[in-house]
């Protein structure tokens, strides 16, 4: 999931950046693609995840693109903000993974 949106964030701003002929909207691309290099490599997930949500509704109401892809990536940017980066991520690897054991 984390490698999907990531991915796809990155594929998008590039494109998006290519075409862009405001600074404006090149400054918002530029930070798609930051953002979804943090997302990718699982780094600050929590806080990638957050502004994955502001990050992806403000392209859509900035460049007046379709609502649905960036409702779906605001919330799989929530969700992985909630849930975290996972075992595979370099957040896992620098702080060490947190596991809740729910044990009788």
């Amino acid at each position: 999931m984390r490698l999907a949106l990531g991915i796809s964030l990155i594929a998008n701003g590039v494109v998006k950046f290519q075409a862009s002929q405001a600074i404006e909207l090149g400054v918002l691309n530029i930070l798609t693609i930051v953002v979804g290099a943090l997302v990718t490599i699982g780094l600050w997930t929590p806080i990638a995840g957050f502004l994955v949500m502001v990050l992806t509704i403000w392209c859509a109401r900035a460049q007046h693109t379709g609502v649905c892809p960036a409702v779906l990536s605001a919330t799989i940017g929530a969700g992985l903000a909630l849930v975290g980066p996972g075992a595979w991520s370099l957040d896992a690897w620098l702080f060490g993974w947190k596991r809740i054991d729910l044990e009788d």
